[in-house]
């Protein structure tokens, strides 16, 4: 790995990690003006035909490799984008926001057992110790800096469909291992081909239970965040970073997510900063910057 190859890692997933938090937010306003399996739909059929259309040349070159491994890639689209999200939206429905933002700090947990189970991939201490304080700070953004909070939590199937959410992303996350050698393009077309296909009979199902009308112009306006800079930008990004430095150390990224989300709303929505919102920051940064420390350290030293 070049000495350039981690700071490129930490802006492509800090990117990533801020573009998934606008998500969020764009949610917030979408709510009455999309209809949350027809947002998921929209977005993966019109980053699909972004995609394909874009690459065409790569698509043609990489015919044989995507041949032999198209149920894989399908499946990534099928699992990582499309059924990750429709959880998450259904979830949200039916749960409190608070509920999602503790249960998606699982998702790096979710990750380092799969690595381990699958390929002996052991977490390092400060890894561990990384992903309690980033665990830390969301659960102090979650709770509003109250943590009797979580003594009061109801769960309900909600927070079932999010659990289900988060093992659903985790192991997509982990099965990138497996991934053949494509070009990005190649591989971000086929997974989004998937996922297109993948909502279509959840949409039915939608509207046949819950007949929904066409979003307005600010529904139109989430859907089109939602497919170009959540859909294709964010994706690429996500897995570049991993490829650069692996699955465990990209997870920890994650938790960034209800960190920039607060700051986004005040941004955005006018929502008002409080104390515990910088000291939760504090926390998740730490978390990222000793994991990281720990393994870049050693690489230092041999140099």
């Amino acid at each position: 790995m070049s000495s350039s190859a981690p700071v490129k890692a930490y802006a492509l997933l800090i990117l990533t990690s801020l573009i998934w938090a606008g998500n969020s937010v764009a949610g917030k306003i979408g709510v009455g003006h999309v209809d949350p399996i027809l947002l998921t739909t929209l977005r993966w059929w019109i980053a699909a035909i972004v995609i394909v259309t874009l690459s065409l040349k790569p698509l043609k070159r990489d015919w044989p490799v995507i041949k032999a491994h198209w149920p894989l890639l399908l499946g990534y689209g099928a699992t990582g984008f499309a059924l990750f999200n429709i959880l998450l939206y259904s979830a949200l429905t039916q749960t409190a926001a608070v509920n999602v933002m503790i249960e998606q700090a699982g998702i790096p947990l979710i990750i380092f057992l799969g690595n381990f189970i699958l390929f002996r991939t052991r977490a390092t201490v400060a890894q561990l110790i990384g992903f309690v304080l980033t665990v830390t700070g969301v659960v102090i953004t979650a709770t509003h800096g109250d943590i009797h909070r979580l003594l009061h939590l109801k769960l309900n199937a909600g927070d079932a469909m999010m659990l289900l959410a988060i093992l659903v992303y985790g192991g997509y996350t982990v099965s990138l291992k497996w991934k053949p050698p494509l070009h990005w393009q190649s591989l971000l077309a086929i997974p989004c081909a998937g996922a297109a296909l993948t909502c279509l009979p959840f949409l039915a199902w939608r509207y046949a239970t819950h007949p929904f009308t066409a979003p307005d112009a600010t529904g139109c306006g989430v859907v089109l965040y939602a497919a170009i800079l959540v859909a294709l930008v964010a994706s690429a990004t996500y897995i570049a970073g991993i490829e650069l430095i692996g699955a465990n150390r990209a997870g920890l990224f994650i938790n960034l997510l209800p960190i920039f989300g607060v700051f986004l709303a005040v941004l955005i929505l006018r929502e008002p900063l409080r104390v515990f919102h910088v000291v939760a920051l504090i926390l998740v940064s730490a978390g990222i910057i000793l994991s990281e420390w720990s393994r870049l350290r050693p690489a230092r030293q041999a140099a």
